[in-house]
């Protein structure tokens, strides 16, 4: 299984990060405005719907308020071939701001260059919209 790691520094509080990744419902609003139209909450999954009307839909793992781990996967509705798709974020303190990790899990192995390139990009996306919002 392939690994994609990304992170940032953030100069945001770690307790501001993390509200609102933790934010599961919000991820349309906090994280990724734009990119992502609209989220909704659909028992233990998340369905977001992009600009375009597609709609992906991701199980909601875990939200760690202790660890502030959020994991998930995607279930349906990914427009890359992969058969597996797992992947968390965690926020840490670091000096007086914070460090936003994102950890994904795919399969098959060949496809971790073409996530990579969206995650890199999403980070960084989520990194301006946490800023300019503190």
């Amino acid at each position: 299984m392939a690994t994609v790691r990304v992170e940032t520094a953030l100069s945001v509080s770690v307790q501001q990060a993390w509200e609102a990744v933790a934010d599961v419902g919000a991820v349309h609003e906090r994280l990724l405005p734009g990119r992502v139209a609209a989220a909704r909450i659909d028992g233990d999954t998340r369905v977001l719907t992009m600009p375009d009307g597609w709609e992906v839909r991701e199980l909601i793992i875990a939200v760690d308020h202790g660890q502030r781990r959020l994991a998930y996967t995607v279930v349906e509705g990914q427009r890359l071939p992969l058969t597996y798709h797992h992947a968390s974020f965690q926020v840490f303190p670091e000096g007086d701001g914070s460090r936003l990790v994102w950890i994904t899990d795919v399969l098959p192995h060949p496809m971790a260059a073409h996530v990579e390139a969206r995650v890199s990009r999403g980070i960084l996306e989520i990194k301006q919209v946490l800023e300019a919002a503190a």
